[in-house]
This record gives C-alpha cells, structure tokens and sequence, in this order.
C-alpha cells in the first residue's frame, strides 16, 4: 500500500514510524520535515499528505504533530479525507472500523515506540464496517464533504 506521512518535526517516533511502514512493505511518501526542502509547518504538511489521499496518489496517510491534535484537523479540512488523532490501539482500530478513516493522526509527544506498533497492529488489521448504520453515517460525512467548496 502507498502510504504518506507527514511530520512537522524530525522526532524519533517520526523515524520509527517511516521505519515500521516500510518493514510492513508500505510504499511511503514524505512530507514535512522528514523530507529536506518540505514545508515543515503542521498545517502545511498534514495537508500535503491528505491531499495526496483525496487524489488517490496515496491510499492512506499518517499526519504527526506534537499533539496530533492540529495535523488531524488540517487533515480533515481535505474533502474525502477522515483523520483520526489515535492515542491507543483500540482507538485506532474503531477508527477504522466504524469511521472508515484513511489518515491517521498522531501525537509526536505521546507516541512511544511500542505504543506507535500497537497502533499500527490494529490500524491496519481493522476493516471498514458494512453495517448499514455505520456505512450511513459515513455517507452523511462524504455528502458533508461535498457541500464544502475545495480552496
């Protein structure tokens, strides 16, 4: 799968998880301040690599901040994108399960190493829900998407 990954800080967990990706056998594709020349500004970052989902250039992404919080919501400012700021595994996986969201987010600051592998685990061993009410809601969100004018 290609995924990319944006970071607005060169931090170790930002490594480990371009390392994980790729031990995975996930195709990754940089932004930010993991790739030289980037813009490094959260915003601008985590927008490039939701930009490259909502294109289909990218099936999924992992936006990092220092809190995640800001990378998942310039993520979801891209119509077509769900971000999920994750700070657990079992977040994780109903993030995928039951929201059906493409880009994950996550904390520079409280993501250690093991916790950034249990997430992962369950991020990619999640799928997507079929139940109706879940598929309904995710609906309600793709019609929310399109009623927004794209900058």
């Amino acid at each position: 799968m290609r995924i990319c990954v944006s970071s607005d800080m060169d931090e170790p967990v930002a490594r480990a998880l371009l390392g994980q990706l790729r031990e995975r056998g996930h195709e990754v594709l940089v932004h930010g301040a993991l790739s030289p020349g980037d813009d490094p500004q959260w915003a601008a970052c985590s927008e490039a690599a939701a930009r490259e989902v909502a294109a289909g250039n990218a099936e999924q992404a992992v936006v990092c901040c220092w809190t995640g919080t800001g990378a998942s919501i310039a993520a979801n400012k891209v119509p077509g994108v769900r971000a999920a700021l994750c700070t657990d595994a079992y977040t994780a996986d109903g993030a995928r399960r039951w929201n059906d969201a493409n880009v994950l987010a996550l904390s520079l600051r409280l993501t250690s190493e093991p916790l950034l592998k249990e997430i992962l685990d369950a991020w990619f061993a999640a799928t997507a829900s079929t139940d109706p009410e879940d598929r309904g809601n995710i609906a309600r969100i793709e019609r929310l998407d399109g009623s927004r004018s794209t900058p």
